[in-house]
Parts: structure tokens; C-alpha cells; sequence
């Protein structure tokens, strides 16, 4: 018996993390690479992040959030919108992930049912037709650029 659905099995491995792995094994040879592909940041976390992670731990601030964010965080966020980008938001449109990627994916799967097709705007982010196909959609690519209509 198979452990893996039919649906997942038939989706691309990754290109982003073989990207990844190579760039790993090359490095572990010694040899000089910039790896581009996961977007991991080249520096650690700053000093007053670790400080606000360690007090969030020791004040008990260590349980499941809102699921759309802490409102207070939301907020936060109108403010800096508002005060960085002149950009006016209520907290009710915004929503605290743990990352975009995951969002929309959870987007997909919320709306796309099978047959739908999907129109992915390239260049594009390589997970993206893999989720539409993981929702049994169909990718539909639209490629815009310098001399196309």
C-alpha cells in the first residue's frame, strides 16, 4: 500500500530545494558558492529578536495565535503601512502568516476545484503550478515582457 496519495506523488520534486541541496554539496567540496535559492537570509538573528523570543518564553506567551494574527500585531501593521508606505488598511485586511508561500497555497486549495484553470503570471515562483495541480487545477501561464501583447 502506498503511504503517499496518488495526487501527491504525481507533483514535481522541488526545484527550489534540489537548487538547495546542491549548493550545500558544492560548498561541503570547498568550493565558493552563492546559493539563491531558498532565500535564507545571510545573517543571523538580530540581538533584540533573540531577547523578544527568550521574554515571549518566560512570560508563558507560548500558545496558538488568532488564527488571521494577534490583533495588536495587525495593528501594528496598519500603523506601519500607514506611517512608511502611506498605505490606509484596517486590521480586519490583514492577516499574519507563517509565511506567503503556505497563504497561498491555503488560498488555492480554498478555491480552485478540479478542472479549474489557473493564470499563473511569469516569471513566476517555481511552487506555484505545483500547488494549482495539487488542487487539480490546470496552470495557465501568462508571459509579459519588453515586445509581447
Amino acid at each position: 500500500m502506498d503511504v503517499l496519495s496518488a495526487r501527491l506523488t504525481a507533483l514535481s520534486p522541488s526545484e527550489t530545494f534540489a537548487m538547495a541541496q546542491k549548493s550545500n554539496e558544492l560548498k561541503a567540496q570547498g568550493i565558493d558558492v552563492i546559493n539563491m535559492s531558498v532565500g535564507e537570509p545571510d545573517f543571523t538573528t538580530p540581538e533584540h529578536i533573540k531577547q523578544a523570543a527568550k521574554k515571549a518564553i518566560d512570560d508563558n506567551f507560548s500558545f496558538y495565535s488568532p488564527v488571521a494574527g494577534f490583533p495588536d500585531l495587525k495593528q501594528a501593521i496598519c500603523n506601519k503601512l500607514q506611517k512608511e508606505n502611506g498605505l490606509t488598511y484596517s486590521p480586519a485586511q490583514i492577516v499574519v502568516s507563517g509565511g506567503a508561500k503556505q497563504s497561498i497555497c491555503n488560498v488555492i486549495l480554498s478555491i480552485v476545484d478540479k478542472g479549474d484553470e489557473v493564470v499563473i503570471p511569469a516569471p513566476y515562483w517555481v511552487s506555484y503550478p505545483e500547488m494549482v495541480k495539487l488542487a487539480e487545477g490546470t496552470p495557465v501561464y501568462v508571459y509579459a515582457g519588453i515586445g509581447q501583447d
